[in-house]
């Protein structure tokens, strides 16, 4: 009787692990085509997750020219968004990027692409304090701000529990700008 029970206890205990690493290594991977556009008040974009109530839950990533700004000589440095506000503004508003300090900003943003080519995005199903979220529908969030006034946002819906595979995205543009609209194409969002 002991030793069915020793046998039963190390079959529960090997089992845990497994079960464990089977939702520990699920990620959602977010890419696009990226091409460098020509002239001030483009090439700026961000990625981020929102729980289904429309809440912020992290930023994947945001381009250093949006949270940082250009500091010229005798300037005060200002952030990008401040000075030009048609930059990712539903990202500025969702993050509450007002109240994020510089050092949380720098954890999340990085040079804007030299380079056209695939940008790719992953979120491992953790908070901006790197907690696991609970179980539940998010949304990813994908925002350009093509050139001035020209903005394209790309959302889709997904729950934790969904099975590996694409997530459908929609998208909006507030303005056509045909000389820029080739900035961020082919985005895909994708459960792995």
């Amino acid at each position: 009787m002991k030793q069915k029970f020793i046998i039963a206890m190390l079959a529960i205990l090997l089992a845990v692990p497994s079960m464990a690493q089977k939702n520990k290594g699920k990620t959602l991977e977010v890419s696009f085509n990226y091409e460098k556009q020509g002239g001030p008040g483009s090439n700026q974009y961000a990625v981020w997750i929102e729980n289904d109530k429309g809440e912020f839950v992290k930023t994947l990533f945001v381009t250093a020219y949006t949270t940082k700004g250009r500091t010229r000589p005798g300037q005060e440095p200002k952030r990008g968004y401040v000075v030009r506000p048609t930059c990712v503004p539903t990202w500025v508003k969702a993050s509450k990027a007002s109240e994020q300090t510089d050092q949380q900003l720098d954890a999340v943003s990085g040079a804007t692409p030299q380079s056209s080519g695939i940008q790719t995005f992953t979120w491992d199903f953790t908070d901006q304090q790197g907690k696991a979220v609970p179980k539940g529908k998010y949304k990813v969030m994908v925002e350009a701000t093509l050139f001035s006034e020209s903005i394209i946002t790309y959302s889709g819906t997904f729950s934790t529990t969904d099975k590996a595979g694409p997530i459908t995205l929609t998208s909006s543009l507030t303005k056509e700008d045909d000389a820029h609209k080739s900035m961020v194409t082919d985005v895909k969002a994708q459960l792995k």
